[in-house]
């Protein structure tokens, strides 16, 4: 293996969470690098991915992960996966008293679901094609591309009306361990649900807390530099709660390794009340303090407007059409988002560990930091990365993926910016000898100045770390074709507008580009935050919500935590006169 593999075990708490997990890991699927050892693969697979086999001694791959949800969050998926066959070999039991047989349908399947089954049982396809997805044994000689276009060519799978759980468009088969279901409350209905920061924290003993731990140590065990883990947690809902406990229990067992935390809310949810928006505000005030200071790093992820109980409007991707209230679409733009975000330790060659990235993000305790993306990223085919960053010199291509605006000018701490997915494209500009360069970034002689120039024009003194990566996000079906028809199949601009009415080509990759920030926008973001949580008495107002925990004393600690981690972020040099509002909220 050229360099050293540094491991990481993914936990997914919830079911957003495991909505977004599921289009990621559909994301590393498609483009899995079979030989560990080929020196074109820029990922490296085995940072994510177990090697395993079946009974049949078949060779698998399976995501080293452990998924938390709700009973009937399922549906056809079993809990122990099928890959690997839990009842071949066991022997019958004979009973001879009474049997009384209660018969229910099992739920129905997908055509995409029912296209893998059939692809599992070798109904369909040649070998040599379905031998290189990894719904089966990833031993066939086939490309991963060869695979991937023909699936794509003979379906095109319209799900949103179809997809009601995470797992109705889960493409790879998960290993026997992943799955952990939380028997005591429910996922569909109105009883028994999980609501409150404390009813999710109070779960983490007992049973649920020693099959935590076991798992833990078994991917752990098999690792030999694990480098950390990231945890992807719903921020709105009781989740979060349990997300806390887990965190803590990471950074108490597993210290010096990374920990990076991905906060995931929706857009909406559809049953909503205003007790339960209340609570959802709740959740997220109490989670983010908690899960940041347990954490290396956290970082919320929503197409929502703002946290609060009053959103603004969803931001405007200008080459997507989706559809910010339904899951399935919300959850594939933040796993893109995701995809260019957890690539810097996850490359064969100039990783940056887990450890390095919340080093250069979380200054002096400055754990919490904002997304942003440019999804796609608007790249002229044929074009060169000059052309499209001076495409946008007067506002920088991206939008909030934290629910926080940017700052000002110049207004920034440290700053991670990510592009990837530039394959076959030009990165410098290839001007004749002679012609005088259109402007300042087609003089230079490098991407990574290319970049650097176009970012510091925005941030002229603020720490800056690139990373460039040529290897896009590879789209296979299911994920949703939501993409502007002026994008050509691998995602970048066409030079001429479709004729009206034509219908575009399936997009099988796009180019994405992604920062993460620490600056000041983070005061004002989260100093709304604890205001809106502060506005009212809770005792008052909804005192269910701590009947199963945190304490009185111990919630208003965390608003004090709130509002103290608001200040971390404020920026005092400007020397302007601030509000007495303000002033009032520091006292």
């Amino acid at each position: 293996m050229s360099g050293v593999c540094r491991e990481v075990v993914t936990l997914q708490l919830g079911h957003y969470s495991n909505f977004v997990g599921t289009h990621w890991w559909n994301l590393q699927d498609a483009s899995l690098s079979y030989d560990p050892e080929s020196p074109s693969a820029e990922i490296q697979s085995d940072v994510l991915f177990r090697e395993g086999q079946t009974l049949g001694g078949h060779v698998t791959y399976t995501p080293r992960l452990i998924s938390m949800d709700l009973k009937g969050s399922l549906r056809t998926l079993p809990q122990e996966g099928s890959l690997y066959d839990p009842g071949a070999g066991t022997s019958a039991v004979t009973w001879e008293g009474s049997i009384n047989m209660h018969k229910q349908s099992p739920p129905e399947k997908n055509s995409f679901l029912e296209y893998l089954e059939k692809l599992d049982k070798g109904e369909i396809l040649t070998k040599a094609d379905f031998c290189s997805s990894s719904k089966l044994q990833h031993s066939g000689a086939v490309s991963v591309d060869t695979f991937n276009s023909h699936l794509a060519r003979v379906q095109n799978y319209k799900l949103e009306g179809s997809v009601r759980v995470w797992s109705d468009f889960l493409r790879i088969h998960l290993h026997p361990r992943t799955i952990s279901v939380i028997h005591q409350y429910n996922h569909d209905g109105e009883a028994h649900r999980l609501e409150t920061f404390g009813q999710g924290e109070s779960l983490l003993q007992g049973a649920l807390l020693e099959e935590l731990e076991d798992k833990l140590h078994f991917f752990v065990e098999e690792c030999d530099y694990l480098q950390g883990f990231q945890v992807l947690c719903d921020l709105a809902d009781g989740f979060v709660g349990l997300g806390s406990k887990v965190t803590e229990l990471l950074q108490d067992s597993y210290g010096g390794r990374g920990i990076l935390t991905w906060g995931m809310t929706p857009v909406g949810h559809r049953d909503s009340t205003p007790f339960r928006d209340l609570c959802r505000l709740l959740n997220c005030s109490l989670g983010m303090v908690r899960m940041a200071a347990h954490s290396s790093l956290f970082c919320p992820l929503t197409l929502r407007g703002g946290l609060g109980r009053r959103p603004t409007s969803p931001p405007h991707f200008p080459l997507l059409t989706y559809d910010p209230s339904l899951w399935y679409h919300s959850s594939s733009v933040l796993a893109l988002a995701l995809d260019a975000l957890t690539v810097s330790y996850r490359l064969r060659n100039n990783s940056v560990p887990m450890w390095q990235v919340a080093d250069l993000l979380a200054v002096s305790g400055r754990k919490v930091v904002a997304a942003y993306g440019a999804i796609p990223f608007p790249m002229m085919s044929g074009g060169s990365l000059p052309d499209a960053l001076s495409a946008c010199a007067d506002a920088l291509p991206w939008k909030p993926l934290s629910a926080c605006p940017e700052a000002g000018e110049g207004q920034c701490y440290g700053q991670l910016t990510t592009l990837k997915g530039f394959e076959g494209q030009k990165l410098i500009s290839c001007l004749s000898p002679g012609i005088k360069p259109p402007t300042p970034l087609h003089s230079l002689h490098s991407s990574e100045d290319v970049l650097a120039a176009y970012i510091s024009s925005f941030y002229p003194s603020a720490p800056l770390a690139l990373q460039l990566v040529s290897s896009p996000s590879k789209l296979t079906p299911p994920f949703p074709q939501i993409f502007s028809q002026s994008l050509d199949a691998q995602g970048f601009l066409r030079s001429e507008a479709p004729p009206p009415g034509a219908l575009g080509p399936v997009i099988s990759s796009v180019p994405v580009m992604t920062s993460l920030q620490s600056g000041p926008a983070l005061d004002p973001w989260l100093s709304e935050l604890h205001r809106a949580t502060s506005a009212f008495d809770i005792r008052r107002v909804a005192p269910s919500f701590l009947s199963q925990g945190p304490e009185m004393a111990e919630y208003q600690e965390a608003l004090e935590e709130l509002r103290l981690l608001a200040r971390c972020y404020r920026d005092d040099s400007s020397g302007v006169m601030r509000s007495s509002s303000e002033e009032e909220d520091d006292d």
